[in-house]
Parts: C-alpha cells; sequence; structure tokens
C-alpha cells in the first residue's frame, strides 16, 4: 500500500527521476553584489560581523593547528577550510537553544556560538580543563552550554540520533529544533536512510544539512552516486528539500532561516544540500595530491567564501581594510598565545578514567585502577604525565 492514490496505467511505464532537475539557491555573487532579482536577507550589522570573525576565527584556528600537528604538537587536525559559509551561515540562522548534532568539521558553529578559543585548546590537548577529560581525539567538541551535542568519530551516527532528539523537542513544545551535519559520504551510510525515513514518518523539526563538498575522503562524488547529488533522495522520503550554493553566506543563512520555520511551525523535516568543496585535505593524515589536481583547487579558492562575505560586508560600508588587518592581527596573536597555555596544562587526573560510569565506582574497576597506578609507579618514565598522579597507595 502507498500512502497517496498513483496514477492507472496500461502498458509499463518506467521512470528514473530525471525529470526532477533541483535548482541551486544563491544570492551573492563572488564580487560580494547580488544576483539580479535576489534580496539579501534581514541581517543587520552585528549579526553580519558576529559571523564573519566566526569565519576568520574558524579559517585562522584551522591554519595554526595543522601547522602545530606538522610540529608534532597534535595528534590529528581536520579543517573546515572552504566550507565555512555552509557551517556559519546555517548556524547563525538557528535559535542559540536550538541543538547542533555536528560531524566533525562544524567547528565554525561552536565558534559562532561563543565557544572560545580557551575552549577549542584545551580540548585539542586533552589537558585538565577539557570538558570530555581527554577521552577524545582532537576536534571532537562538544558543549552542553552551547547547544553542541559532543562530536563522535563513527560516521554518520548523529543523522538518526538528530531525529530522535528533534522528537523528543517536538514532544515538549518548546519551540525549538536540531540541525544534524554531514557530508555526502556519509549520506551513503545506512543511518542516512533510517533517519529521514523516521522524521518524515514521525514529523519532527529536524534540519539535515548536508555538506556536498565533492569527495568523501578520496572518492569524488561522481564515483559515489549516480543520481543528481543527495538532494533527490528527499523525494523518497516525501521530504521537503533545498540545494543551495554552500559558499554563499547569505543564501546558506536565508535557506536554514526558511527550513528552520519549516521545521518549528510546522513540524517538517528538511533537507538541505549545501554544495561546497573542501579546499584543505580530508584530515591531517590524508594528502589530497593522490586524488585531485592543483588546478581543481585553484578554481575553487576564486570561490573563497570568506572572500565573498567580506566584500559584501565592505559594499555595506561594515567593514574596511584596517578592521581586516586588525582582526587578523589579534587572532593570529589569541590563538598562539592560548595554545602555549594549553600546551603547558596538566592531564585530567588520572583518577577521571574511572569516573562518570557509575554513582560509585564499582570494587572491580576500582581493584583495576589501583593495578593500573601501580604499574606507573613501577615505570614513571614511560608515562611522564601520569606518574604524578599515581604516587601514594599501595
Amino acid at each position: 500500500m502507498t500512502t497517496t492514490k498513483s496514477k492507472v496505467v496500461y502498458s509499463p511505464v518506467f521512470t528514473d527521476g530525471a525529470e526532477f532537475r533541483i535548482p541551486t539557491f544563491k544570492l551573492l555573487k563572488q564580487d560580494g553584489s547580488l544576483y539580479k532579482s535576489a534580496k539579501a536577507p534581514d541581517l543587520d550589522k552585528e549579526k553580519a560581523l558576529r559571523i564573519y570573525r566566526a569565519m576568520i576565527t574558524t579559517r585562522i584556528l584551522d591554519e595554526r593547528m595543522l601547522a602545530a600537528q606538522r610540529q608534532g604538537r597534535l595528534s590529528f587536525y581536520m579543517q573546515c577550510t572552504g566550507e565555512e559559509a555552509a557551517v556559519i551561515g546555517s548556524a547563525a540562522a538557528l535559535d542559540d537553544n536550538d541543538m547542533i548534532m555536528a560531524q566533525y568539521r562544524e567547528q565554525g558553529a561552536l565558534a559562532y556560538r561563543g565557544f572560545s578559543i580557551d575552549e577549542f585548546m584545551n580540548q585539542l590537548f586533552g589537558n585538565e580543563l577539557d570538558y570530555g577529560k581527554g577521552r577524545q581525539m582532537p576536534v571532537h567538541y562538544g558543549s552542553k552550554k552551547l547547544n553542541y551535542m559532543t562530536i563522535s568519530s563513527p560516521l554518520a551516527t548523529q543523522i538518526p540520533q538528530a531525529t530522535g532528539y528533534a522528537y523528543g523537542q517536538k514532544m515538549a513544545g518548546d519551540g525549538h529544533c536540531t540541525i544534524t551535519y554531514f557530508g555526502e559520504g556519509a549520506a551513503s551510510e545506512g543511518d542516512f536512510h533510517a533517519a529521514l525515513n523516521m522524521a518524515a514518518v514521525h514529523r519532527v523539526p529536524v534540519i539535515f544539512l548536508c555538506r556536498n563538498n565533492g569527495y568523501a575522503i578520496s572518492t569524488p562524488a561522481a564515483e559515489q552516486f549516480a543520481a543528481d547529488g543527495v538532494a533527490p533522495r528527499a523525494y523518497g522520503y516525501k521530504m521537503d528539500v533545498i540545494r543551495v550554493d554552500g559558499n554563499d553566506i547569505l543564501a546558506m543563512y536565508e535557506a536554514t532561516r526558511a527550513a528552520r520555520a519549516m521545521a518549528v511551525e510546522h513540524n517538517r523535516p528538511v533537507l538541505i544540500e549545501a554544495m561546497s568543496y573542501r579546499l584543505a585535505a580530508h584530515s591531517s593524515s590524508d594528502d589530497p595530491s593522490g586524488y585531485r589536481s592543483k588546478d581543481e583547487e585553484a578554481v575553487w579558492r576564486e570561490k573563497d567564501p570568506i572572500l565573498r562575505m567580506r566584500l559584501w560586508l565592505e559594499s555595506k560600508k561594515w567593514w574596511s581594510e584596517e578592521d581586516e588587518k586588525q582582526l587578523q592581527e589579534n587572532m593570529r596573536r589569541e590563538v598562539l598565545e592560548t595554545m602555549k597555555r594549553a600546551q603547558k596544562r596538566p592531564p585530567p587526573p588520572l583518577e577521571t578514567l574511572v569516573s562518570d560510569v557509575y554513582d560509585e565506582v564499582p570494587p572491580m574497576l576500582a581493584e583495576q585502577f589501583e593495578k593500573l597506578k601501580a604499574h606507573i609507579r613501577r615505570y614513571p618514565d614511560e608515562y611522564p604525565k601520569s606518574a604524578e598522579h599515581a604516587k601514594g597507595g599501595a
């Protein structure tokens, strides 16, 4: 049985969906001017500058921390470079009480919501002030106060979790929604399809935002799916969908603002496909020269989303060359100084290895912990950061 009445035919009729051509929503040209007939969203100066500062913060943080990884200070890092508009533009269109469930390239959303450079660094270095107590890889951020669910490494698990969380928001009736970010590679996981089907059937206030950046690590989009991107999949679940120029900050903001209204006011889940490009490597462990050309990258560098927004701000007389120079200098200084402080902080106390799971540490776990401390005391030179915590006891 289907949920709608279908037309009856008397000879075989096959369709492949080619008749559905999804347009790409754009507002802002690369030179900072609006397209003809395009109307800029209602974005005041204060919010526009908040967005731009978050974009610059993310770009500089990414540059500096990748360099730190290359110097051996960090074990791992992932950049948002080239995708700042898709992430920050959409996050800015939300209410700060809406839940964000990210993949691993959405540090810009945290920067926009006010996550400090100190908080970024504490997580990256896993020191005693890290909210995750050193249990996560670098870039696996989380913030309860900013409604940003802690990132987990398994690909696409956040997508069905977002549907479930949004179902709870619907039941609570507080007027909030959930947005979940993922790449087009994650959209090939079963979690994606289960999440969209559940969201459509139960009509929950969730926004699925796919960052289609062209590559699932080294696999180009053309080798991932034969269809016209990810957006047409929404039709299979009778879900509203929009495709957006992911490097256009104004279009991303407006599309997400409209999607949020549909989700919150009518409990209609929405799929947004943001067409962008990952200018950086997939991670610090990746070398993109093995699967794409420098010429291809150069074409997309000309479409830099940060430059596009800067030119728009300048056209509005909201930004200047001097403002840019001062922001860049101040941010680079803050990132470097904060990194040095974070590196010097000690690791989380050894006892945190067995906390946060049980109300009281069970005897078996306590016994294992004592054995661990004895082992560290026996070989202190092998565990220099933990030796001080392991002193005392049998």
